[in-house]
């Protein structure tokens, strides 16, 4: 069974969607959350579930790469397969994208390439989306290379925009989406279930 590793900033919820879907399908091993700084949910969440968490804040290094040359240590120490970014709000620096290619995935709240890039995190994504005027919105779920959201894409999910949101009403509606899409992008990338030729990613027979 494949490891995975876990990474994320905040409350965690994209994170126990997986803990959640693989423990009813088991098709993974959670082998290891690392978490952006203390106090964060997603900590509280990885104790429940017996998960193993570390912290890594780039406060404490001279720079990301320093920060990421001891996560790669951390990763390779527990024989991890792929690692998972769940509401991990940091740039990902080339040495560590070149040390797991093909081996880390992303979920991101809008339809790439729209609404992506530097700056387009959390709310800011959905307040842009609707200051354009989209009529729909969504998610992406893709492999994270050395930029901002310009990896090959696994999967998406559309969204509607409905008269009258709010960023933070369509945040919630792409949130449950994200909840659903995130784990069976997992579960196809451990089970061998993805076939990546360039940017086209195709998913072999179930």
């Amino acid at each position: 069974m494949k490891k995975i590793a876990v990474f994320a900033s905040g409350s965690g919820s994209d994170f126990q969607s997986i803990i959640d879907a693989n423990e009813r399908e088991h098709f993974c091993e959670i082998a290891l959350l690392v978490a952006s700084k203390e106090g964060i949910f997603a900590i509280e969440r990885a104790k429940k579930h017996g998960i193993e968490y570390i912290v890594r804040n780039k406060k404490d290094y001279s720079s990301a790469e320093a920060m990421f040359e001891d996560i790669i240590v951390q990763i390779q120490s527990r024989g991890i397969d792929f690692i998972v970014l769940a509401g991990y709000l940091s740039m990902i620096p080339r040495n560590f994208v070149c040390a797991f290619p093909d081996r880390i995935i992303n979920i991101h709240p809008s339809l790439i390439p729209s609404f992506c890039g530097k700056g387009f995190y959390g709310i800011n994504v959905h307040r842009a989306a609707l200051e354009y005027g989209v009529k729909i919105s969504g998610l992406t779920v893709h492999f994270v290379d050395e930029n901002y959201d310009s990896g090959a894409i696994i999967l998406q999910r559309a969204v509607e925009v409905k008269e009258g949101d709010s960023p933070e009403s369509l945040q919630k509606r792409i949130l449950e989406e994200e909840h659903k899409a995130l784990p069976e992008a997992v579960r196809l990338l451990t089970t061998g279930k993805l076939v990546k030729h360039g940017r086209i990613v195709s998913i072999v027979s179930q």
